[in-house]
C-alpha cells in the first residue's frame, strides 16, 4: 500500500487509561509517515502521559479543553469546530469505558468529545478500547460500542494477554504499529470509495459440529478467526454484512450481523436463504464433510466393547452457491492443506465455478487454524495467483477483500 497518510490530517484523541503510554509512539509513526497530527487528551489522560510528551512528539500544542486560555485570541475560540473541519480522520486510543459512553451519549465537555461530534461526515473514526476484561465485556460498555459502530465508528476490538490488574484476558489495546495499520485501512477505504459500501456479504465462520450423540460431535480445530476477520474488515468497508458461524468463542464484529448455527446442515439451511439476495458469498467456515447418518439418542455407555459410526456426506455449500450464482455475484472460498497443495485449490476453485480462492497451509504455528496469523496464496479464476507473506488475519482479510474488490471492477457493469 502506498504512503496513503503522507499529508493526512490525523486527530489522535487520549483518554485515561493505562494504555495511553504507547500513544506516543503512535504519534511518532504517523509524523514518520509525513500526516499531521495533533491531539486531544482528556483530563484522566494527564494521569498516564503528558502534555510535554505530546507536544514534543507531535510538535504541536495538545488540546484538552474546548475554552480556550483567556489571553487567546482569534480562532483559537472556536478551534473545536476548525479541527473537527481540518481533520482526515479521529483516533481514539486508547478509549476508557468513561470515553465510549459519553461519545455514545452525544456528550461533549472537553475536546476530544467535541471534536468526536465536529468531525465532518464520512471521515473515519477508529476507536480503540482498553479497559479490565470484564469491564470491556460489561453489557453497558458493549451496549456504548454496538451505538458506536451503528453510528459508522471503526471499534477495533482489544486483544488478550496481561493486564494492568495483573489478570489476563480481552482488554489490551494493540500496538502503536497495529493502530497505523487500521487508520492506513480505514483511509485506503474512504479514498477509494470502497465497492463494499452498501453491498450485501456473507460470511461463513468456524467450525461445524455433527453429533454423535448427545453429548459427542466429530468437528475440526477452526477457531473462526479469519472468517470473523473477513467480516469485520467488510463492515468497515460499508458492506452489509451477515456472519453464519458454527460454534466459536468470538466476540461479534461491530455492525456485523451474526447468526449461530451448529451442523453443516443447519448451515446450509440458512446460507441457502441468502443466495439470491447477497453480492458477495465468502465460504470461510470449515465445514464438516460428512455427518452420522443419525445422532445417538442421550449418551452412549462405554460398555460397549466398539461402535460403528456410518457417516453421510454433508451438503457442500460453497459448491452449491458457485454453481447458481448470477452474474454480477461473488463467490469466494478457502482451501486448507496440511502440505502442498496449490493444485488441489485450483481444481477445487474450478470445481465449485468460483470467482476468487484462498490457499491456505495448516502448521498450527504460523497458519491455519486457532493461531492469530496466516499465510494465504489468492487464486483468481482466470489463473492469476497473488503470494501473501505471513500477515495477521485482520490484514490478511483486508488484502482478499481488495482483491475482491478488484473482481468488481473487473466485471462489466459493476461499479467500483
Amino acid at each position: 500500500m502506498d504512503n496513503i497518510l503522507r499529508g493526512k490530517n490525523i486527530i489522535v484523541g487520549i483518554s485515561g487509561g493505562i494504555a495511553a503510554y504507547k500513544t506516543p509512539q503512535l504519534v511518532r509513526l504517523l509524523k514518520k509517515c509525513s500526516a499531521n497530527v495533533r491531539i486531544a487528551l482528556t483530563d484522566g489522560g494527564t494521569h498516564f502521559v503528558s502534555e510535554l510528551a505530546l507536544a514534543t512528539v507531535s510538535e504541536e500544542r495538545v488540546y484538552r479543553s474546548i475554552f480556550p486560555p483567556a489571553d487567546t485570541t482569534g480562532t483559537d475560540y472556536t478551534r473545536h469546530i476548525s479541527l473537527g473541519e481540518w481533520a482526515d480522520a479521529l483516533v481514539i486510543a486508547p478509549a476508557t469505558a468513561n470515553t465510549l459512553a459519553k461519545l455514545s451519549a452525544g456528550l461533549c465537555d472537553d475536546m476530544l468529545s467535541a471534536l468526536f461530534i465536529t468531525l465532518r461526515p464520512g471521515k473515519p473514526v477508529l476507536i480503540f478500547p482498553a479497559m479490565d476484561g470484564q469491564m470491556f465485556l460489561s453489557p453497558s460498555v458493549q451496549r456504548n460500542i454496538a451505538t458506536l459502530a451503528a453510528q459508522g465508528c471503526i471499534v477495533i476490538s482489544p486483544e488478550s494477554g496481561e493486564l494492568a490488574s495483573g489478570q489476563c484476558g480481552t482488554g489490551r489495546m494493540p500496538e502503536p504499529e497495529s493502530i497505523l495499520s487500521s487508520l492506513e485501512e480505514a483511509l485506503h477505504c474512504t479514498a477509494q470509495d470502497s465497492a463494499f459500501y452498501g453491498k450485501s456479504v456473507v460470511v461463513t465462520a468456524g467450525p461445524t459440529r455433527e453429533k454423535i450423540d448427545g453429548v459427542r460431535f466429530i468437528s475440526n480445530y477452526s477457531s473462526g478467526k479469519m472468517g470473523f476477520a473477513i467480516a469485520r474488515a467488510a463492515a468497515q468497508r460499508g458492506a452489509l454484512v451477515t456472519l453464519i458461524t458454527g460454534p466459536v468463542h468470538l466476540a461479534t464484529p461491530p455492525g456485523v450481523t451474526r447468526l449461530d448455527v451448529e451442523s453443516a446442515v443447519e448451515m446450509h439451511g440458512v446460507a441457502q436463504s441468502f443466495f439470491k439476495s447477497c453480492a458477495i458469498f465468502i465460504g470461510a467456515a470449515a465445514v464438516s464433510d460428512y455427518r452420522p447418518v443419525a445422532a445417538i439418542e442421550g449418551k452412549m455407555k462405554k460398555e460397549m466393547p466398539e461402535i460403528e459410526l456410518t457417516l453421510v456426506k454433508n451438503p457442500d455449500i460453497l459448491a452449491e452457491f458457485g454453481i447458481q450464482k448470477a452474474p454480477g455475484q461473488l463467490a469466494v472460498g478457502f482451501a486448507l492443506e496440511t502440505q502442498t497443495g496449490l493444485d488441489n485449490a485450483r481444481k477445487k476453485l474450478k470445481a465449485k465455478n468460483l470467482d476468487l480462492i484462498a490457499f491456505n497451509f495448516f502448521d498450527r504455528k504460523s497458519s491455519g487454524f486457532e493461531v492469530d496469523t496466516n499465510i494465504i496464496t489468492l487464486i483468481e479464476s482466470d489463473g492469476g495467483t497473488t503470494e501473501l507473506p505471513q500477515l495477521t488475519k485482520y490484514t490478511a482479510a483486508g488484502r482478499v477483500l481488495d482483491a475482491i474488490e478488484k473482481l468488481f471492477v473487473q466485471q462489466a457493469g459493476i461499479n467500483p
